[in-house]
């Protein structure tokens, strides 16, 4: 199955069902932060991502309860994938560089990266 790119919006969504497991629109909207948006602009969003195969549903009468389909992981890699591909020519070590020159990376994150190359290098 191909993976689509997720709008920020349908991102956020996917990111409280993920960590909630499950839930009624009602039960992501409590975890949206304020201003809420309306019930039924989260409904909507939710239907697009079942449109584009990142959650389904259980329904439970007239209301729908819905779960992912993608893990987290899954699109994480996806979306790995295509910032290395899109932005640093598929080079960790361009990536690398470029969080250490806008100081997105301190040295204590530095020495504990160095440390876990050398950990994959000694296996």
């Amino acid at each position: 199955m191909e993976i689509k790119e997720l709008t920020r919006a349908e991102e956020q969504l996917m990111q409280i069902l993920w960590q909630l497991k499950k839930g009624f629109v009602k039960e992501v909207m409590t975890q949206l932060p304020e201003p809420l948006p309306a019930y039924n602009t989260v409904s909507t969003i939710i239907r697009i991502l079942e449109a584009k195969g990142f959650v389904s549903y259980i329904s439970h009468g007239k209301s729908h309860e819905y779960f992912p389909l993608i893990s987290k992981e899954t699109y994480q890699n996806f979306a790995t994938d295509k910032l290395m591909n899109g932005y640093f020519d598929n080079s960790v070590q361009h990536m690398f560089s470029y969080f250490v020159q806008k100081e997105k990376i301190d040295l204590k994150e530095a020495d504990a990266i160095l440390k876990l190359i050398e950990k994959l290098k000694n296996k």
